[in-house]
């Protein structure tokens, strides 16, 4: 089906996102917005905006029915999830297609194959794909024992419904197993409804890569390079990159590989972001899980590629299949993406709420700023506190890294407080500029760099 008018159910620099794509392919939006959003960016540019509900996301973003009937009533024929809020909700997917709406995403059994990780896990496992070794579902304190005692400490529990960094928990001898089996468990029914765990062995000198594809209708599977995310705080990305800096030609091919292996397998439609954990002592890698939405980080892979990947995301939906081929696909320099969030990194990433006096992002060359934020903007207290991802490109890594480094010195914003000035520091630690950090790197320099705020 041609699209024509897109309903885009989130908010933030993603729905700013999705309306710019729309308008390059000719189609009419229809931004969705909370009472706390009736004034925003994507509220302006859309071609109309429809209050959805309250501010609190239980009443707004994240209510099935009232999404579901702004886009009916607004006569939209696809409708664009995001990230985050409903778009890996398998219900979501369901909905759209029971009320002819063309969901911009997989099909609900596609979303469900892999939001649940332990069947994610048990899908990559049948088809060669290589996974950390661990456990099926652990129920009971006394079976978490018995499985720790096979894998070995330190380990990893897990939710299998998980996402975002929740409801895991690092184990590292047996007298914390009860408490963190627990734990585990009770944020994992509080987070996902499903207090459903896992076990598997804690890989140390870890790095978070990976993959972005792109399938069709037709099951044709490409993929578009890889990602570095090994900057973490908490298993939240602070800084992402492409391509991946230090990897073997051959650990990189093999990486790609496997994502368009599983992608294919289970028919995969629309864009979606197989992740690995590389072990660095082993020189291996594993499947992580599958993100069946458009990432935060999509904007690197733009820059290295050249792909519009949400406008990828919008052919495919309306029948065009994809329009490149895997031989088409080439990465060309060096693209480095900081996440710029209202928190003080001083005070322990405390949430900053509150109105923007001044906003000055850095321009030119290899700088890119996708936001949502103006000056006189109010930062709501009920939502994610992402204000604007500052993209930096270059001929190579260390041009992208001195690139970034100019930008967050000229980037400038008052009113709230913001991790600028910590990534300021972040993007001049040695270790940083080198390359190749591992998913332990950050957490274990947090104190210093903050203190240097």
């Amino acid at each position: 089906m041609a699209l024509k008018r897109v309903f885009i159910a989130n908010r933030g620099e993603i729905a700013v996102r999705v309306i710019r794509a729309c308008r390059v392919l000719g189609l009419e939006t229809i931004a969705a917005v909370s009472e706390a959003d009736r004034d925003s960016l994507a509220a302006e540019l859309a071609d109309r905006a429809m209050i959805i509900g309250p501010a609190p996301p239980a009443e707004s973003y994240l209510n099935i029915a009232a999404v579901l009937d702004a886009a009916v009533e607004a006569g939209a024929d696809a409708l664009h999830p995001g990230y985050g809020f409903l778009a890996e909700q398998p219900a979501l997917a369901s909905a759209c297609a029971e009320r002819g709406i063309k969901f911009i995403g997989p099909d609900a059994d596609a979303i469900a194959a892999m939001g649940n990780k332990l069947a994610a896990r048990r899908q990559a496992r049948e088809i060669g794909v290589p996974v950390v070794p661990g456990s099926a579902s652990v129920r009971t304190q006394e079976d978490a024992a018995v499985v720790a005692a096979e894998i070995g400490y330190p380990l990893l529990i897990k939710a299998a419904a998980g996402g975002g960094g929740r409801g895991i928990k690092i184990v590292t001898e047996a007298p914390g197993l009860d408490d963190a089996f627990a734990t585990a468990s009770a944020e994992a029914r509080a987070a996902f409804g499903d207090e459903t765990l896992y076990m598997e062995r804690y890989v140390g000198n870890a790095r978070h890569i990976e993959v972005q594809v792109l399938g069709d209708s037709e099951g044709g599977v490409v993929h578009v390079g890889e990602r570095d995310c090994s900057v973490q705080r908490r298993y939240q990305k602070v800084v992402e990159e492409a391509p991946a800096p230090g990897l073997s030609d051959a650990l990189r091919g093999d990486i790609r590989a496997a994502a368009v292996t599983l992608a294919e397998a289970i028919r995969y439609e629309n864009a979606g972001t197989v992740e690995f954990i590389v072990d660095g002592d082993r020189d291996a890698f594993y499947f992580l899980e599958m993100n069946t939405r458009i990432q935060v980080e999509h904007p690197v892979t733009e820059m290295v590629t050249g792909l519009d990947l949400v406008a990828e995301q919008l052919r495919i939906a309306g029948g065009e299949g994809l329009t490149v081929a895997q031989s088409d696909i080439r990465t060309q320099g060096h693209a480095i993406e900081c996440r710029i969030t209202a928190e003080d990194a001083a005070a322990g990433f405390q949430p900053s709420p509150g109105r923007i006096e001044a906003w000055e992002p850095p321009v030119g060359d290899g700088i890119r700023v996708d936001t949502h934020c103006r000056a006189g903007d109010v930062v709501p207290p009920f939502y994610d506190s992402l204000l604007a991802k500052l993209i930096v490109t270059g001929d190579n890594r260390l041009q992208a890294v001195a690139r970034l480094q100019a930008a967050l010195a000229r980037f400038t914003v008052t009113g709230v407080s913001t991790t600028i000035p910590f990534l300021r520091l972040l993007a001049c630690q040695l270790d940083f500029v080198k390359g190749g950090v591992n998913t332990r790197w950050l957490e274990g320099n947090l104190e210093d760099l903050k203190g240097g705020i």
